[in-house]
C-alpha cells in the first residue's frame, strides 16, 4: 500500500512539474522554471523512497527534499527582491 501512495505522489509530482514547465515555455519566468525542477526532484524522491529499503539511503534524500525545498524559496526570493530592484530602475 506505502509503495503505490509513494507511486501516486509521484505522478502527481511528475504532472504539477509538467504544468509549470508550460508555464515557463510561455512566459520565460524563472519562477516556474525553478518550481518544475523541485517538484520533478519531489517525485524522484519519492521513487527513491519506494525503491529502496526502510533505513537504505534516506539521509540521502532527506538531503534531496532539502534541496527541493531550498529551490522553492529561492524562486520566490528571486521573485520578490531581484525582480523589484530590476522594476525599480526603470
Amino acid at each position: 500500500m506505502i509503495m503505490f501512495l509513494h507511486g501516486s505522489i509521484a505522478a502527481c509530482f511528475v504532472v504539477a512539474g509538467a504544468f509549470f514547465f508550460r508555464f515557463w515555455r510561455e512566459t520565460l519566468d524563472r519562477l516556474f522554471l525553478l518550481f518544475a525542477l523541485s517538484f520533478w526532484l519531489q517525485a524522484l524522491i519519492r521513487i527513491g523512497l519506494s525503491a529502496f529499503a526502510q533505513h537504505d539511503g534516506t539521509l540521502f534524500l532527506y538531503a534531496l527534499r532539502l534541496t527541493a525545498y531550498a529551490l522553492i524559496v529561492a524562486a520566490i526570493l528571486h521573485k520578490n527582491f531581484v525582480e523589484e530592484r530590476h522594476d525599480q530602475r526603470k
